[in-house]
């Protein structure tokens, strides 16, 4: 997918969701520079490492990726947001376009929608 190196942030609560979009990520040879199953621990991560992209769950523990994703896009102004969720409601889907999610991914997911979702999200894919 990269031909400059691609940084990326995954936050989803489920590990094995989490493991797979992180390996799905590496494959295409994009730097997964930190994992995060809560939404503190993955704006922080966010803030540190300002990554290219950032995988965000909607449904997090103690809050939802939905709160999560202004704070990432003010702390993180570069960088591009694509919501992961099972629950994709037009409402859901719509509330995180109009908040500023550069692309939305249903789970479950192939990995060549979440790599073409996050190819789109960086204008690597028209």
């Amino acid at each position: 997918m990269a031909s400059r190196k691609i940084s990326a942030v995954v936050i989803d609560d489920d590990g094995v969701l989490r493991s797979l979009m992180t390996s799905i990520l590496r494959h295409a040879d994009v730097e997964v520079v930190g994992e995060a199953l809560r939404a503190e621990s993955g704006l922080e991560l966010c803030q540190h490492h300002q990554p290219h992209l950032v995988l965000l769950d909607i449904n997090l523990p103690e809050t939802s990726g939905l709160a999560l994703l202004p704070q990432v896009l003010q702390s993180c102004p570069k960088t591009r947001v694509v919501m992961v969720s099972g629950e994709a409601t037009f409402e859901r889907v719509n509330s995180a376009l109009s908040q500023g999610a550069a692309g939305f991914v249903v789970k479950p997911f192939t990995s060549a929608r979440l790599l073409d979702a996050a190819g789109r999200a960086l204008g690597l894919i028209s």
